[in-house]
């Protein structure tokens, strides 16, 4: 069973579980300073910000440096970059969050507290996607409740988990596509996730860029696909293509 330090309430100016934050990016120059940014409140009650860069061709790790503990350099592919920055990582809790997604207020105070009340290893948030689209309400809703009946968390919630439960699972499957979906089946062998109520938010603008009904089609078709048991790697190609 975890084991859990001595913590502060979320009124305290600091709090003595580490939580380390892990943002893998890859050319995200345009929004990585105000990502980064956000998390300076975090940073302010001891959570380190550990950013890992794949290979960016537009200064995204120089424009990082100022707003990190660390930036580190990984191989390209997000499973690999997780693996990297929770392999350099201090905390006793790992976050994982997209560079596009924000956290909701005192997100730190909300997950070292709901893991120790809970007595649970890992869990995400429920999320927010920031778009003008209707439809993007019907995918929140349903990612949400989904992830809720599965158990299984995507990437743009926020996977949250104890460093020693992430090493006992073997770390992020270092597949092309639906890591996510491949660490949370692994997870589950330990027991449920804590599933936060709480909201954070992430871009659309994956899906507005490319249609949003096409992109909901897209991704059950290579969900299904992924579980029917077809190749990753096969399957980020047809993500790409769209």
């Amino acid at each position: 069973m975890t084991r859990f330090p001595t913590f502060l309430t979320p009124n305290a100016s600091r709090l003595t579980t580490l939580l380390s934050i892990i943002v893998p990016c890859l050319d995200e120059a345009e929004i990585i300073p105000h990502a980064l940014a956000a998390l300076a409140p975090l940073r302010a009650r001891g959570a380190e910000v550990i950013v890992v860069d794949g290979g960016s061709r537009d200064g995204t790790a120089e424009l990082a440096a100022p707003h990190a503990d660390r930036v580190i350099c990984a191989p390209r592919g997000r499973a690999a970059q997780m693996n990297a920055g929770a392999a350099r990582a201090r905390g006793e809790i790992l976050l994982f969050l997209h560079a596009d997604s924000l956290l909701p207020e005192a997100a730190d105070a909300l997950v070292i507290e709901g893991l120790a009340r809970t007595r649970r290893g890992w869990g995400r948030f429920d999320v927010t996607i920031v778009g003008r689209h209707p439809l993007l309400r019907v995918v929140e809703r349903l990612m949400n409740l989904r992830s809720r009946l599965t158990s299984i968390a995507t990437g743009d919630q926020a996977i949250f988990v104890t460093k020693s439960l992430l090493l006992a699972a073997g770390g992020y499957p270092e597949i092309a596509l639906m890591e996510d979906v491949a660490l949370c089946k692994r997870l589950k062998r330990y027991g449920p996730p804590l599933c936060l109520k709480h909201r954070l938010s992430t871009s659309g603008r994956r899906w507005e860029k490319r249609g949003v009904l096409r992109t909901i089609l897209l991704m059950w078709r290579l969900r299904l696909a992924y579980w029917l048991g077809a190749d990753p790697g096969k399957l980020a190609v047809r993500y790409e293509r769209g």
